[in-house]
Protein backbone atom coordinates (compact mmCIF):
# COMPACT_ATOMS: atom_id res chain seq x y z
CA UNK A 1 0.00 0.00 0.00
CA UNK A 2 1.36 3.13 -1.11
CA UNK A 3 2.34 5.88 1.47
CA UNK A 4 -0.88 8.20 0.60
CA UNK A 5 -3.28 5.65 1.07
CA UNK A 6 -1.55 4.25 4.54
CA UNK A 7 -2.07 8.21 5.42
CA UNK A 8 -5.58 8.14 4.18
CA UNK A 9 -6.42 5.60 6.39
CA UNK A 10 -4.86 6.68 9.65
CA UNK A 11 -6.16 10.22 9.08
CA UNK A 12 -10.27 9.19 9.14
CA UNK A 13 -10.11 7.09 12.17
CA UNK A 14 -8.07 9.79 14.26
CA UNK A 15 -9.75 13.24 13.06
CA UNK A 16 -13.34 11.65 13.60
CA UNK A 17 -12.13 10.85 17.39
CA UNK A 18 -10.48 14.13 18.20
CA UNK A 19 -13.85 15.54 16.49
CA UNK A 20 -15.60 13.14 19.46
CA UNK A 21 -13.47 14.02 21.98
CA UNK A 22 -13.92 18.16 21.63
CA UNK A 23 -17.66 17.51 21.34
CA UNK A 24 -18.02 14.78 24.66
CA UNK A 25 -15.75 16.63 26.91
CA UNK A 26 -17.72 19.24 28.89
CA UNK A 27 -15.00 22.10 29.00
CA UNK A 28 -14.73 21.43 25.39
CA UNK A 29 -17.81 22.39 24.15
CA UNK A 30 -21.02 23.98 25.41
CA UNK A 31 -23.96 21.95 25.78
CA UNK A 32 -27.10 24.25 24.99
CA UNK A 33 -30.04 21.59 25.18
CA UNK A 34 -30.89 18.42 27.21
CA UNK A 35 -32.08 16.23 23.85
CA UNK A 36 -28.38 16.82 22.18
CA UNK A 37 -27.04 19.96 20.20
CA UNK A 38 -23.97 22.14 21.90
CA UNK A 39 -21.93 24.74 20.21
CA UNK A 40 -18.12 23.11 19.48
CA UNK A 41 -15.17 22.73 17.72
CA UNK A 42 -16.17 19.49 16.88
CA UNK A 43 -16.77 20.06 13.02
CA UNK A 44 -13.17 21.63 12.61
CA UNK A 45 -11.64 18.07 12.49
CA UNK A 46 -14.25 16.46 10.06
CA UNK A 47 -13.76 19.84 7.81
CA UNK A 48 -10.36 19.68 7.85
CA UNK A 49 -10.25 15.92 6.74
CA UNK A 50 -12.27 16.95 3.73
CA UNK A 51 -10.40 20.11 2.63
CA UNK A 52 -7.24 17.51 3.17
CA UNK A 53 -9.20 14.56 0.92
CA UNK A 54 -12.39 15.38 -0.61
CA UNK A 55 -15.50 14.65 -0.36
CA UNK A 56 -14.67 10.76 -0.17
CA UNK A 57 -11.99 11.91 3.22
CA UNK A 58 -15.25 14.06 4.59
CA UNK A 59 -17.97 11.57 4.54
CA UNK A 60 -15.70 8.69 5.88
CA UNK A 61 -14.85 10.90 8.75
CA UNK A 62 -18.35 12.65 9.14
CA UNK A 63 -19.94 9.06 9.58
CA UNK A 64 -17.41 7.41 11.85
CA UNK A 65 -17.68 11.11 14.54
CA UNK A 66 -21.38 10.46 13.94
CA UNK A 67 -21.33 6.74 14.83
CA UNK A 68 -19.22 7.64 18.21
CA UNK A 69 -21.56 10.54 18.99
CA UNK A 70 -24.15 7.79 18.52
CA UNK A 71 -22.97 5.19 20.27
CA UNK A 72 -21.49 6.99 22.98
CA UNK A 73 -24.49 9.03 24.74
CA UNK A 74 -26.62 10.06 21.78
CA UNK A 75 -30.29 10.53 21.55
CA UNK A 76 -31.77 7.38 19.82
CA UNK A 77 -35.63 6.82 19.48
CA UNK A 78 -35.75 4.57 16.58
CA UNK A 79 -33.48 3.56 13.70
CA UNK A 80 -34.49 5.61 11.26
CA UNK A 81 -34.17 8.37 13.51
CA UNK A 82 -30.61 7.62 14.70
CA UNK A 83 -29.58 7.07 11.28
CA UNK A 84 -31.48 10.50 9.97
CA UNK A 85 -29.79 12.58 12.93
CA UNK A 86 -26.20 10.96 13.07
CA UNK A 87 -25.23 9.31 10.26
CA UNK A 88 -26.50 10.93 7.61
CA UNK A 89 -26.40 14.63 9.53
CA UNK A 90 -22.59 13.81 10.66
CA UNK A 91 -21.59 12.56 7.15
CA UNK A 92 -22.73 15.53 5.32
CA UNK A 93 -20.33 17.50 7.19
CA UNK A 94 -18.21 15.79 4.50
CA UNK A 95 -19.63 17.75 1.52
CA UNK A 96 -17.48 20.58 2.24
CA UNK A 97 -14.83 18.50 0.33
CA UNK A 98 -16.45 19.65 -2.72
CA UNK A 99 -13.96 22.79 -2.29
CA UNK A 100 -11.30 21.20 -1.35
CA UNK A 101 -9.35 21.57 -4.49
CA UNK A 102 -10.33 25.09 -5.11
CA UNK A 103 -8.94 25.48 -1.13
CA UNK A 104 -5.64 23.96 -2.00
CA UNK A 105 -5.22 25.76 -5.39
CA UNK A 106 -6.48 29.16 -3.78
CA UNK A 107 -3.60 28.78 -1.23
CA UNK A 108 -1.04 27.84 -2.96
CA UNK A 109 -1.23 30.70 -5.33
CA UNK A 110 -1.66 32.65 -2.81
CA UNK A 111 -5.36 34.17 -3.52
CA UNK A 112 -6.26 34.76 0.03
CA UNK A 113 -10.11 35.89 -0.73
CA UNK A 114 -10.71 33.18 -2.97
CA UNK A 115 -9.02 30.67 -0.11
CA UNK A 116 -11.57 32.02 2.51
CA UNK A 117 -14.49 32.11 0.37
CA UNK A 118 -13.72 28.65 -0.26
CA UNK A 119 -13.05 27.50 3.09
CA UNK A 120 -16.31 29.87 4.41
CA UNK A 121 -18.96 27.70 1.21
CA UNK A 122 -17.39 24.48 1.87
CA UNK A 123 -18.50 24.76 5.57
CA UNK A 124 -21.41 26.62 4.74
CA UNK A 125 -22.39 23.20 2.60
CA UNK A 126 -21.24 20.54 5.10
CA UNK A 127 -23.64 22.50 7.96
CA UNK A 128 -26.16 23.26 6.25
CA UNK A 129 -27.10 19.78 4.84
CA UNK A 130 -26.04 18.61 8.17
CA UNK A 131 -28.68 20.93 10.25
CA UNK A 132 -31.33 19.98 7.67
CA UNK A 133 -31.09 16.69 8.75
CA UNK A 134 -31.58 17.97 12.25
CA UNK A 135 -34.39 19.88 11.32
CA UNK A 136 -35.81 17.48 9.66
CA UNK A 137 -35.25 14.71 12.34
CA UNK A 138 -36.90 17.93 14.86
CA UNK A 139 -39.78 17.88 12.99
CA UNK A 140 -40.58 14.26 12.68
CA UNK A 141 -39.35 12.74 15.88
CA UNK A 142 -39.06 15.59 18.83
CA UNK A 143 -42.42 17.27 18.30
CA UNK A 144 -43.24 16.61 21.57
CA UNK A 145 -41.10 19.10 22.85
CA UNK A 146 -42.35 21.74 21.07
CA UNK A 147 -43.57 24.66 23.50
CA UNK A 148 -46.98 25.20 23.75
CA UNK A 149 -48.19 27.70 21.45
CA UNK A 150 -45.21 27.25 19.16
CA UNK A 151 -45.43 25.35 15.61
CA UNK A 152 -42.95 22.23 15.42
CA UNK A 153 -40.93 23.44 12.37
CA UNK A 154 -40.34 26.81 13.83
CA UNK A 155 -39.27 25.20 17.31
CA UNK A 156 -37.39 22.45 15.17
CA UNK A 157 -35.79 25.70 13.38
CA UNK A 158 -35.25 27.30 16.15
CA UNK A 159 -33.63 24.79 18.38
CA UNK A 160 -31.10 23.25 15.71
CA UNK A 161 -30.22 26.72 14.24
CA UNK A 162 -29.19 28.03 17.78
CA UNK A 163 -26.28 25.59 18.08
CA UNK A 164 -25.70 25.14 14.40
CA UNK A 165 -24.89 29.17 13.45
CA UNK A 166 -22.50 29.16 15.94
CA UNK A 167 -21.02 26.03 15.13
CA UNK A 168 -20.45 26.97 11.68
CA UNK A 169 -19.29 30.46 12.10
CA UNK A 170 -17.04 29.07 15.09
CA UNK A 171 -15.70 26.00 12.60
CA UNK A 172 -15.30 28.40 9.67
CA UNK A 173 -13.08 30.88 11.86
CA UNK A 174 -10.87 28.29 13.40
CA UNK A 175 -10.38 26.54 9.76
CA UNK A 176 -9.31 30.15 7.62
CA UNK A 177 -6.64 30.87 10.88
CA UNK A 178 -5.38 27.67 10.84
CA UNK A 179 -5.10 27.10 7.16
CA UNK A 180 -3.69 30.32 6.99
CA UNK A 181 -1.03 29.90 9.60
CA UNK A 182 0.02 26.27 8.56
CA UNK A 183 -0.93 25.94 5.12
CA UNK A 184 1.36 22.52 4.77
CA UNK A 185 -1.75 21.57 6.86
CA UNK A 186 -3.37 21.07 3.37
CA UNK A 187 -1.02 19.04 1.27
CA UNK A 188 -1.81 15.22 1.46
Amino acid sequence: MERKKILFLVEIPMFATLAFILDFFPFLSFKLWAQGGSVSFSMVPVLLVAFRWGIKGGIYSGLLFGLLNMLFGGYVFTPVQAALDYIVAFGAIGLSGVFSHGVRQANKNGHKKRFLTYITFGALIGSTVRFLCHFIAGIVFFSQYTPEGQTVWYYALWYNGSYMLPSFLLSTIILSLLFYKQPRLLRT
